[in-house]
């Protein structure tokens, strides 16, 4: 007589939270300003599958700091 409540973790990873979705997608957010990245929404993955899209983003903002 209720809704039915899914439990769903939330992943901490390099400074941000993987948020899994109903759908198979997941929200990547960071824990705390201030922000490297903004905020983004994943395609349906695994979760191996977004701790690489974040890492390859993350690496990607390093190189253009660097080149400034």
């Amino acid at each position: 007589m209720g809704f039915l409540m899914s439990q769903q973790a939330v992943v901490r990873y390099r400074g941000f939270l993987l948020l899994p979705q109903t759908n198979q997608s997941w929200l990547v957010r960071p824990e705390r300003s201030p922000m490297l990245l903004l905020p983004f929404r994943t395609a349906s993955c695994s979760l191996a599958d977004v701790k690489a899209l974040l890492d390859w983003r993350l690496s990607e903002q390093t190189s253009k700091i660097n080149a400034a």
